[in-house]
């Protein structure tokens, strides 16, 4: 018999047990382990933007001297950046082999633009304000259009449907560690701004990069694992650290401009193969 309830007239159910709960939980609503990886590449972005405010920004604007927190606080920010990149390439690798939920790809792109977007642009923002020979507001207009670059090609990435195995410009994490190992490197303000915003236009461009898989994974990781190194080193002024710091960064930079010129070479080569069948076929 159903208990009917005289003022809502509504009736009474019995309380389904946990267990149905989360058997009728919707699957898009059930984090899988992808997801949970993704979500740690979230929250490294969110602690980039930390430290780079309480160990940089705020420091200078209270008049301390303490170089060495900066440093300590800088090379924290970027490592964490780093770590958001280890983050993004596993969730991935473990989407293929496992599964992932089907708001992977939403929650994918959403931490992307906090660790990618918004944490490289934010530290291009404080360094205009706390570098001797920056300008302020053309380097706040530099890390909107960081910020924007990357929101774009997010966007992009969800509509475009290309070939398997490559990216349509660069991808975000790419270009983050590009962008903030300009600022490193610690160039004239006119070259680093220039740079930086060259990194932007080519992950709007639609220069086709490799995704990072088999040997190419491999390879990304120890690079990531050797950059996390050269920031300890210089974070803790260990002999040398400057310098090796300056190197590293030095080098993301050339493979950030190198890379599109194998691609803008491999196309063109592409092109005058097609043209030679083509005219082939037609002169038989």
């Amino acid at each position: 018999m159903t208990v009917v309830d005289p003022e809502t007239q509504a009736g009474w159910v019995p309380e389904a047990d946990e267990e149905d709960d989360a058997e009728d939980m919707p699957l898009s609503m059930r984090l899988s382990i992808a997801d949970t990886l993704t979500l740690g590449n979230a929250t490294c972005g969110f602690m980039a933007v930390y430290f780079t405010t309480t160990g940089i920004l705020i420091p200078h604007l209270t008049g301390s001297d303490e170089s060495g927190m900066a440093r300590h606080s800088a090379a924290t920010a970027v490592i964490l950046m780093l770590l958001a990149a280890v983050f993004d390439l596993f969730d991935g690798l473990v989407a293929r082999k496992l599964r992932s939920s089907p708001m992977g790809a939403e929650l994918d792109n959403l931490s992307d633009l906090i660790s990618f977007g918004l944490a490289p642009a934010y530290f291009v923002l404080v360094y205009g304000m706390v570098a001797d020979d920056a300008h302020q507001r053309v380097s706040a207009l530099a890390a909107i259009v960081v910020l924007l670059a990357v929101v774009l090609r997010l966007a992009r990435f969800s509509c475009v449907t290309l070939k398997d195995g490559m990216f349509q410009g660069m991808p975000s994490p790419f270009g983050a560690l590009t962008v903030v190992s300009i600022v490193l490197l610690e160039l004239p303000f006119v070259p680093t701004l220039l740079a930086i915003i060259g990194v932007a236009w080519l992950m709007v461009s639609r220069v086709e990069y490799p995704k990072p898989r088999g040997v190419l994974a491999v390879a990304m990781l120890s690079w990531i694992v050797a950059a996390m190194g050269l920031l300890a080193a210089w974070a803790f002024d260990a002999p040398g650290g400057q310098l090796l710091l300056q190197t590293g960064c030095a080098l993301q930079v050339v493979l950030g401009a190198v890379i599109p010129l194998f691609a803008t070479a491999r196309r063109v080569n592409t092109f005058r193969d097609n043209r030679r069948e083509a005219r082939a076929a037609q002169h038989p």
